[in-house]
C-alpha cells in the first residue's frame, strides 16, 4: 500500500516564496503567527497521513453504492474520517470568524487542503466543493441565505455541490434545459426546480446531515443562451426559516457514474422535480447565474489546480520510496560496486527530477495564485487589491491547466518508475495515474482553460497584465544574473524563457482573430505554466541561496531546492521554445483536414 508523509519543509518553503509573512500582517490575520502556522501544517500532516490515506487505497477498491430510494453508500471508514475532520475544525480553518471561521489566511488553507488531495483525492472532493459553494454565497447570496446556510457549510455539517451539466449541455452551457418555475404559493423568491444534472460529485453521500445544491437553471422568461441561466440553492433536505431542517426536498441521486479514477468519489445523475419540483431559492439576480457561478468555479479551478499538485506529490514519494528500494543492475559510475537500487541509474534519476521539479514549480504556482487572492480581499490598499486581482484572473486557467498537466505527467512517470509493478493495482502507482487523470477534464477542460488564458485574460487587456508579470520576471532574472555562479548559471536559459513568453504573448496580440487564437492557446498555456512556475523556482533558488548564507533553516533542505531548480531550468525551461513554436505556426495545419478525411 501506497503511504504518504506530508512534505512540510517544502510546504512551508512555498507558504513563504508566495508571500505569507506579509500576508499574515494584513489585518484580521494577526494570529497567523510562523509558530501557529507549523503547528497548523504538522497537525494537518498527522490527519492526512494517518486517518485519509489509510482509506485511499480501499476506497478506490469498494467504490459507492447506489440505493433505489436514491441513497448513495461511500467506501468503509469514509463517514469516520469526515467525523474527525469536522472534529478538529478543518473545514472552517480559512474563513471569516464572523461567519464560524477561524480566520487563517486563505494560502494557508490552500496549503492544508494539499494533504488531504494527496492523502486522499477522492475523499477530498467533497470539502473542496463546500468551499466553493461558501464563496458563492458570501459573494452572491441574500442576508437571509447567508445567515442560514454559511456558518453550517463553514462548520461542515452542511456540505455543497455545483450543479452545472447536463446530457446535452457540457462545455456549452447555452444548451441548458432545467427549469426553475416561480412557487409563489412558498413564499416570495421561492422556486421549483426540475430537470436532470449529470456528473455531480458526491451529489449524495451521508458524510453530512444536509447538502446545499447549487443548480443553474433557466426562469420561464428567460432569454436564450448563457444570458438566460439563473442560480438556485437547492438543499437536500428543505430548511426551516429558523434553520432547522424540515422534509426531504424532491431531489436524489439515480445513477452512479462508472469512472475510470477517483471511485471513492460518488458522480451522480441527479433528478429534480420527478415528483412536482425540487424547493430552491435564487442566489443573486434573475438571469445572472452564470456569473454568480463563476465565483465558485474559479475557486474550485484553483483547488482542481491543487489536486495537481497533491496527487504528483503523492505519486513522486511513492516512486522515490520504490526507486531507492528496488535492486537492479549495477552503478554507472562505479560498475565494480555490484548491484545497485535503482535510484542511481540516469534515466530513473531524470524521471525522479522531473517528477520533483515539476511538482515544486507547480506548488508554487498555486500557493502564489491563492496568495494573489487572499491580497485581492484583505489588503487595506486598493492599488494592490486591484492588482493582486489581475494578477490572480491571469494565473486562475494557468494554476488549473497546467499544474493538473504536470499532475498526471508525474503520475504517468510514477508508473514508469516502478516498471512493470506499476502496471499491476496493488502496487498503488496505477491508482494515482486514474485518480489524476480527471483533474485535466472537470472545471473546465484544459483546452477551455488555454482559451480562457488567452481570450478573456490576455487579448481582452491587450496583453498588460502579462507583460506586468514579465516585467517582475525579468528583474528575478537580473538578481539571478548578480547572484553566485552556480545561480548565474540558470539566468541565461530563465532569460530566453521570458524572451519566448513575451515573443508568444506579442504574435497572440498581433493575431487576435479567434481561430488563431484557439490554434496557439494550449501551448501558449503550456508554455505559461512552465514560464510561471519557472519564474517561482528562480526566486525559491535566490531565496535559498540567501538562507544558506545567512546560515537560516535547514542546509539539506535549501540545497535541494539548488539543486532542483538547477535542473528545472536545464531539463524543464527547453520546452518554452516548442511552445513557442508550435503556437505561431498557425492555425494552416491545424485546420487544413477535410472533415471526412477524419
Amino acid at each position: 500500500m501506497s503511504t504518504y508523509t506530508a512534505p512540510l519543509d517544502d510546504m512551508q518553503f512555498a507558504l513563504d516564496l508566495a508571500g505569507l509573512p506579509e500576508i499574515a500582517g494584513l489585518p484580521g490575520f494577526e494570529d497567523a503567527t510562523p509558530d501557529l502556522i507549523a503547528a497548523v501544517l504538522e497537525e494537518a500532516g498527522k490527519f492526512g497521513a494517518g486517518v485519509l490515506a489509510p482509506i485511499n487505497e480501499s476506497g478506490d477498491r469498494q467504490g459507492c453504492r447506489l440505493d433505489p430510494d436514491g441513497t448513495v453508500h461511500l467506501p468503509d471508514g469514509a463517514i469516520e474520517a469526515y467525523a474527525q475532520f469536522l472534529e478538529a475544525g478543518w473545514n472552517s480553518l480559512p474563513f471569516k470568524p464572523e461567519i464560524g471561521g477561524q480566520g487563517l489566511p486563505g494560502v494557508v488553507g490552500v496549503a492544508v487542503s494539499e494533504i488531504w488531495q494527496a492523502a486522499n483525492m477522492a475523499w477530498a472532493l467533497c470539502p473542496l466543493l463546500t468551499t466553493g459553494a461558501i464563496e458563492a454565497l458570501q459573494a452572491h447570496g441574500t442576508d437571509e441565505q447567508k445567515a442560514i446556510y454559511l456558518p453550517k457549510l463553514v462548520s461542515g455539517e452542511w456540505t455543497g455541490t455545483m450543479n452545472l451539466t447536463e446530457s446535452q449541455a457540457g462545455s456549452d452551457l447555452s444548451a441548458l434545459r432545467c427549469k426553475a418555475e416561480p412557487a409563489p404559493d412558498l413564499g416570495e423568491g421561492v422556486y421549483r426546480i426540475t430537470g436532470q444534472k449529470i456528473f455531480i460529485t458526491h451529489g449524495d453521500h451521508a458524510l453530512a446531515e444536509n447538502i446545499c445544491h447549487l443548480v443553474l437553471a433557466r426562469l420561464p422568461d428567460a432569454p436564450p443562451g448563457v444570458k438566460g441561466i439563473s442560480l438556485f440553492l437547492v438543499p437536500k433536505i428543505l430548511v426551516n426559516p429558523d434553520g432547522s431542517l424540515g422534509g426531504k426536498n424532491d431531489v436524489k441521486a439515480v445513477s452512479l457514474e462508472h469512472k475510470l479514477g477517483i471511485h471513492g468519489s460518488p458522480t451522480c445523475v441527479m433528478a429534480y422535480g420527478d415528483e412536482g419540483g425540487a424547493i430552491g431559492t435564487l442566489i443573486g439576480a434573475p438571469h445572472q447565474g452564470l456569473g454568480c457561478m463563476f465565483t465558485m468555479m474559479n475557486n474550485a479551478r484553483l483547488n482542481i489546480g491543487l489536486q495537481g499538485v497533491g496527487i504528483a506529490e503523492r505519486a513522486y514519494q511513492h516512486a522515490a520510496a520504490f526507486a531507492k528500494d528496488r535492486v537492479q543492475g549495477v552503478d554507472v559510475t562505479d560498475p565494480k560496486s555490484g548491484r545497485t537500487s535503482i535510484v542511481h541509474h540516469p534515466d530513473v534519476r531524470r524521471m525522479l527530477m522531473t517528477m520533483r521539479a515539476k511538482t515544486e514549480a507547480a506548488r508554487a504556482l498555486t500557493y502564489y495564485a491563492a496568495a494573489c487572492m487572499d491580497l485581492a480581499h484583505a489588503h487595506p490598499d486598493d492599488t494592490r487589491r486591484e492588482s493582486a486581482h489581475h494578477r490572480l484572473d491571469l494565473l486562475t486557467p494557468v494554476v488549473k491547466a497546467w499544474s493538473t498537466e504536470v499532475g498526471f505527467e508525474v503520475s504517468d512517470l510514477g508508473v514508469q518508475v516502478h516498471g512493470g509493478t506499476g502496471y499491476i493495482e496493488e502496487t498503488g502507482a496505477a491508482q494515482h495515474l486514474r485518480d489524476a487523470r480527471i483533474s485535466r477534464i472537470y472545471e473546465g477542460t484544459n483546452g477551455i482553460q488555454a482559451i480562457d488564458l488567452v481570450s478573456r485574460k490576455v487579448l481582452r487587456d491587450k496583453g498588460h497584465e502579462v507583460h506586468a508579470l514579465i516585467a517582475e520576471m525579468r528583474e528575478t532574472h537580473a538578481a539571478l544574473a548578480d547572484a553566485p555562479n552556480e545561480l548565474a548559471a540558470m539566468a541565461p536559459r530563465f532569460g530566453i524563457v521570458i524572451d519566448d513568453l513575451e515573443a508568444t504573448t506579442t504574435w497572440l496580440l498581433e493575431h487576435a482573430i479567434p481561430e488563431d487564437a484557439q490554434a496557439a492557446s494550449t501551448p501558449y498555456a503550456l508554455l505559461f505554466g512552465i514560464a510561471a512556475g519557472g519564474w517561482l523556482m528562480m526566486k525559491g533558488a535566490l531565496e535559498a541561496q540567501r538562507r544558506l548564507e545567512a546560515g537560516e533553516g535547514n542546509p539539506t533542505v535549501l540545497k535541494s531546492k539548488l539543486a532542483t531548480a538547477r535542473f528545472f531550468a536545464d531539463a524543464q525551461m527547453p520546452f518554452t521554445g516548442a511552445h513557442r513554436a508550435t503556437a505561431m505556426a498557425g492555425p494552416d495545419s491545424l485546420m487544413a483536414m477535410e472533415e471526412d478525411w477524419f
